[in-house]
């Protein structure tokens, strides 16, 4: 199956927790991260989901954004640190290449907020993510 989403990370299911609709299932990425992703109880069924699935965390660029550092009193608890690789800007949006361990990310984010970090290729930067933004393939 070809997909238009560029970030896919391999990693193993550690925990699932199901609730009636939702269910919070972490994963550990190939590189020894960790993550969650918030997917539908009945997606969890469906997929055969558990513990030791090998599975692959698909995120959209789109809904990568980046700091300089960790983030604290913030919701979003999946920061996943890593070095840029590549900085392609235009005029308006840029889309930055984050190598992390066990993998690559990729963020579309303004060009203005690549100035305003001071993003070039060898800056340390971690990659955020809603888990509510991550979808789950079994492999």
């Amino acid at each position: 199956m070809s997909l238009s989403i560029r970030n896919q990370l391999a990693g193993t299911v550690t925990a699932v927790t199901a609730g009636e609709a939702m269910a919070a299932v972490k994963v550990r990425l190939e590189g020894g991260q960790e993550i969650t992703a918030a997917i539908t109880a009945d997606a969890v069924k469906e997929l055969g989901i558990g513990t030791g699935s090998s599975v692959t965390a698909l995120v959209k660029a789109t809904e990568v954004a980046l700091a300089t550092g960790p983030v604290e009193g913030l919701s979003i608890r999946n920061q996943i640190a890593g070095t840029v690789a590549d900085v392609a800007a235009g005029p308006a949006m840029a889309s930055v290449k984050v190598d992390v361990s066990g993998g690559g990310l990729t963020a579309a984010i303004t060009a203005d907020a690549v100035d305003a970090l001071g993003l070039a290729a060898g800056s340390s930067v971690v990659a955020l993510i809603k888990s509510t933004e991550i979808s789950l393939r079994t492999v």
